[in-house]
């Protein structure tokens, strides 16, 4: 949630919020409250919903009994809360710190999120709008982001060093990830979730159906996919299995040359994947695994010491939950 988003910056759409939920803006005034206090700040109901809303329809789209919608929903509540506080304060340092982020760094940190995705400044816009977000407050979103990574540099990043024994460490201990590396040739269908995420998703469903029945992967995608790769067959490239994100790996290996998945939701989402090929695994040496070994360290380290940094920051604040 919140500490991966601020830590490493990754776009999932997580970097901007899931978009102000819809409500009269008359009720709004009358039953928003404060929710938490964090030192001479507020969170208030109306920023909780906001964050609450987009996750209680993909858990009652779930299929989960009513019980254990609530109770998903009330656990994810209180996570919720708990990443809006860390939020508060990251964000009170930062004005302590005077930490600034200018346009131009808006501008190369939203490009850089297009490239990443294939996108289109049209298909961001899209996304966007399909999540009732603007694009102001999109930038807004992007601003906090690029400003509490600076603070993460400052603080947390500039002090952490990768030791040749850290690399043989974790080399020695994780011979199945890095003795054997494969190369997966995928292809991809792709839906927003748009204004009504029931529709599409049986929408995505049907496509399946059509795919189980023997349609084309390619042709399928041509034609139902909303990704910008729809007119080349939803054809996404190769990948090593541990570029893929942490959630689709273990689809990713499960899959046969010519398998797909089932509907995979995502943030931005549905997608179904075709693995079209998978390369021979050679074997990989330390020396040659010895950057991606060196990053997921590093990674490691800048969370597990972020973790005792908002520690060290919510032992010396006041912070009050109103539930």
């Amino acid at each position: 949630m919140f500490k991966k988003a601020v830590v490493f910056l990754v776009f999932t759409m997580l970097a901007v919020h899931a978009g102000p939920a819809v409500h009269d803006t008359s009720a709004a005034k009358v039953v928003d409250r404060i929710v938490a206090i964090v030192n001479e700040d507020i969170i208030r109901l109306s920023d909780l919903n906001r964050e609450l809303e987009p996750v209680k329809q993909r858990i009652r789209a779930s299929g989960l009994t009513p019980e254990q919608q609530a109770e998903e929903i009330y656990e994810i509540r209180k996570q919720l809360i708990d990443d809006l506080i860390d939020e508060k304060l990251v964000d009170q340092v930062i004005n302590e710190l005077g930490l600034r982020a200018g346009e131009s760094e808006v501008d190369a940190t939203i490009e850089r999120i297009k490239a990443s995705n294939r996108m289109t400044q049209e298909d961001l816009q899209e996304a966007l709008s399909a999540r009732g977000i603007s694009m102001d407050e999109y930038r807004s979103d992007i601003r906090q982001q690029v400003l509490r990574n600076q603070l993460i540099n400052r603080e947390i990043k500039s002090r952490i060093v990768v030791t040749e024994d850290d690399v043989r460490e974790y080399y020695e201990a994780n011979p199945e990830k890095y003795g054997l590396t494969g190369k997966y040739k995928l292809r991809n269908i792709f839906m927003l979730f748009g204004d009504d995420r029931y529709e599409v998703r049986r929408q995505m469903e049907d496509v399946l159906e059509a795919l189980e029945g023997g349609a084309d992967f390619a042709e399928m995608a041509e034609k139902h996919s909303m990704a910008p790769n729809a007119a080349d067959g939803g054809r996404l490239g190769t990948f090593a299995l541990e570029d893929l994100s942490e959630h689709l790996q273990p689809e990713m290996a499960a899959l046969e040359p010519g398998e797909y998945t089932g509907i995979v939701e995502t943030e931005l989402g549905f997608q179904i994947f075709l693995l079209e090929d998978l390369e021979a695994p050679e074997e990989q040496e330390m020396e040659d695994a010895r950057q991606q070994i060196e990053q997921q360290m590093y990674e490691q380290k800048v969370e597990e010491k972020f973790d005792e940094w908002l520690r060290s920051l919510r032992g010396s604040a006041h912070i009050r939950i109103i539930l």
